[in-house]
């Protein structure tokens, strides 16, 4: 067999062996791929405050709207019979949900007089230890001072409502609402209060 000939064959065979090596070194690579997977799981907490007339545990309920809040019940036969120079009194009980998980911040939002008499009254809150601590002569801290005017929320200041633990409704806190009739109060007449109190979440 001539040389040529036999150097050709050995040539092709070193070529199809690196052909073969080629492709055996291309899978030996993707063997060796790995993969790691990371989750995250993110939860909302829950925030609701409730109030009541009463502070009784089971009288606590949502008060969300104008068309539904909580109805006071003041002193002096219901505060029905009001004359120049009386004052009256309602407790109303603020405190968190038992599913809400932070503290918050509440302040008083809006205040509003109506009817024919709202001019002839003023108001104060303080804040009392419960509500049957709640009169005409309380004393407490204040949350708006006394004689403001009943649609005004002039120097009205915030206060804390505190979250519980384990499913647990918070503590709640009392407010006291006095309203004050002046000389101007006229007979025979109907006036209307409503305020609303915002709660924020604290950090």
């Amino acid at each position: 067999m001539p040389q040529s000939s036999t150097r050709s064959r050995k040539f092709k065979a070193i070529l199809a062996g690196g052909i073969v090596l080629g492709v055996g070194a291309a899978v030996t690579l993707a063997a060796w791929t790995d993969n790691e997977w990371a989750e995250g799981t993110f939860g909302a907490g829950s925030f609701n405050v409730q109030g009541s007339t009463t502070g009784a545990e089971d009288s606590f309920t949502d008060h969300e709207s104008s068309e539904g809040a909580a109805s006071l019940s003041f002193d002096l036969d219901g505060g029905d019979n009001l004359s120049p120079g009386d004052t009256v009194a309602a407790p109303f009980v603020l405190r968190l949900d038992g599913e809400t998980s932070y503290d918050a911040s509440v302040v008083l939002d809006n205040a509003a007089g109506s009817g024919d008499n709202p001019a002839a009254l003023t108001y104060e809150i303080v804040t009392v230890a419960d509500a049957a601590a709640c009169s005409a002569s309380a004393t407490g801290d204040s949350i708006v001072p006394v004689g403001t005017a009943l649609g005004s929320m002039a120097g009205a200041q915030d206060f804390a409502l505190t979250a519980g633990a384990d499913a647990t409704a918070g503590a709640p806190v009392t407010l006291c609402f006095k309203v004050t009739a002046d000389d101007t109060l006229a007979q025979g007449q109907d006036t209307t209060a409503q305020w609303q109190f915002t709660a924020t979440s604290a950090e």
